[in-house]
């Protein structure tokens, strides 16, 4: 019988390939000069930015409303805040512009202006946070 090498390593040669002879790293043992906390790390720093969902991302165009990398710092720590308090659905005002967040997911779910918000009713949410 013909065996075809299909490109694939078998389970041996991938644990062969990350733990060196004993099996196992040791802990804060780096592989490749990168340790796994600083893996782990920058994923967390990588996922902490705020995100924009396709609603408020279109609210943003249709309002014509640009934000700086100040106003965004401003709405990040906003979200950070909230989520220490443990807000789950939050109003983070940054400036005259205010945004409904998912906390959990990071993700702004819509976003006005101060023209647009000239009722000042929010709903649905559980917290606010003035930046």
């Amino acid at each position: 019988m013909k065996v075809q090498d299909s490109g694939f390593l078998s389970l041996r040669q991938v644990q062969d390939q990350y733990l060196s002879g004993t099996g196992q790293l040791k802990k804060g043992q780096e592989r490749n000069g990168v340790s796994f906390q600083d893996i782990l790390n920058n994923k967390q720093e990588e996922t902490q930015t705020v995100r924009f969902s396709k609603h408020a991302a279109n609210r943003l165009a249709d309002r014509q409303i640009e934000l700086s990398r100040g106003q965004l710092d401003r709405l990040q720590e906003g979200t950070e805040k909230a989520q220490q308090k443990g807000i789950k659905e939050s109003l983070v005002l940054v400036d005259q512009l205010a945004f409904i967040v998912n906390v959990p997911s990071s993700t702004v779910v819509t976003t006005m202006d101060r023209q647009d918000a000239t009722e000042n009713i929010f709903t649905n949410i559980d917290g606010a946070v003035i930046i």
